[in-house]
């Protein structure tokens, strides 16, 4: 499934021909996809299809199309503080994006049929909070993954407010998903190959939606021999925060704000370049005109040839004259007052046409790159900076940085 959108050279054009395809609509759901580099959650002999709209399988693990993971994100309408299950989890990539939007007091939890997909997903993970740019940037709730099968989820499950399918699922599957929603949430899992969105309304009422004709292998159900009781699946707690780690949060919080009302720009992986005028297309014409007169030199008559130039430059809307012969005219208009014969004129015309070619750009001493009608701005990493400004001890240093390093 996929192929809805052009392939791009690498994320962030991707993001781009995904926007303008309408798959991604919102500002947050974009700042998301560019902080999560696709072609990272790739084995390495396979990451020149990353950017590809196209879905990858090796072995067990597996990704979505970009068009695919996009609409789903759109339709959860996720929030800050929400709570989220990705059943069939997978390589935690739609489970990371999901986590810069809930945030550190959101919960995000994922169940995966295969243990060697869960430790794929937990390395990725790791890979991201120890090393991706992206991370200092946002405040993030970190997925926890579970190994099991997604249809045995013990019955007596808390609820979640946003919960996606990655598999197929039957129509008799379908309320069994629905009771692991809270009132009020959304479910988008692709049913009777229709990626669909359920929204909860009551007790016992549901509202849904068809989003995508979609082609998913559907759900993979445990096989047992007869009377044996099914290995029921147990999702991780709710857990309430540490002090510790609330204080952490906040100081980092803290130090983010600061940082940018000191540069007077929102935080942020990437930032909106504010537009850049491009220098207009012009098109500069240099006429030379050679005019046979003649002219009373006292008594006598005498011929004599003048040249003359004339530049113009044609702009968008309009001509602007740069040069122009006005003083020729004058003095022809002259020469036939005073009787002077006038004679043919020759002109010859060169014309020059410069484009301008789109180039990279400073603002505000830093990195503009041009693709397409959105300029990002990758700024600095001002919190890391911060921290490690602070007066305090090694080790506690280490601890609010995430143990990143760098």
């Amino acid at each position: 499934m996929g192929g809805a959108v052009s392939a791009g050279e690498d994320n962030d054009d991707l993001i781009d021909n995904l926007k303008e395809a309408q798959y991604i609509r919102t500002e947050r759901v974009e700042r998301a996809f560019r902080a999560i580099d696709r072609g990272d959650y790739y084995l390495d002999d396979y990451r020149d299809n990353a950017y590809k709209d196209l879905a990858w399988k090796h072995g067990n693990i597996h990704l979505s199309a970009p068009c695919i993971y996009s609409e789903v994100m759109e339709a959860l309408g996720l929030q800050p503080g929400l709570s989220f299950l990705n059943l069939g989890s997978g390589t935690g990539y739609l489970s990371t994006m999901v986590g810069l939007i809930v945030g550190p007091f959101g919960v995000n939890h994922g169940v995966e049929l295969h243990e060697d997909v869960v430790e794929y997903a937990r390395e990725k993970l790791e890979d991201f909070v120890k090393n991706s740019e992206s991370f200092d940037k946002f405040e993030f709730c970190e997925p926890v993954f579970v190994v099991g099968n997604c249809l045995e989820i013990s019955t007596d499950s808390h609820q979640y407010d946003r919960i996606y399918c990655g598999a197929g699922v039957q129509k008799d599957h379908e309320n069994y998903m629905k009771v692991l929603l809270k009132i009020g949430g959304v479910l988008v899992m692709p049913i009777e190959d229709q990626l669909t969105q359920i929204t909860r309304t009551g007790q016992c009422t549901w509202e849904s939606k068809n989003i995508l004709a979609v082609s998913f292998a559907p759900l993979v159900q445990q096989s047992r021999a007869d009377g044996d009781k099914p290995d029921s699946v147990q999702l991780p707690p709710l857990s309430v925060r540490s002090l510790q780690d609330l204080s952490r949060v906040y100081i980092r919080r803290t130090l983010r704000a600061l940082g940018a009302d000191g540069e007077g720009r929102e935080a942020g992986p990437t930032r909106r370049a504010p537009p850049q005028k491009r220098k207009r297309r012009r098109r500069r014409r240099c006429r030379r005109r050679r005019v046979n007169a003649y002219v009373f030199v006292g008594n006598q008559l005498i011929p004599q040839t003048m040249e003359s130039e004339e530049d113009e430059e044609e702009e968008e809307g309009g001509v602007m004259v740069v040069g122009g012969r006005q003083a020729e005219e004058e003095l022809v208009e002259q020469h036939r007052k005073l009787g002077g014969c006038g004679g043919e004129e020759e002109e010859e015309e060169e014309e020059e046409e410069a484009t301008t070619l789109e180039e990279e750009e400073e603002v505000g001493g830093e990195r503009v790159r041009d693709i397409g009608e959105v300029e990002i701005l990758k700024r600095a990493n001002v919190l890391r900076d911060q921290i490690t400004a602070l007066p305090l001890p090694e080790s506690l240093k280490a601890y609010l940085l995430y143990y990143r390093e760098k």
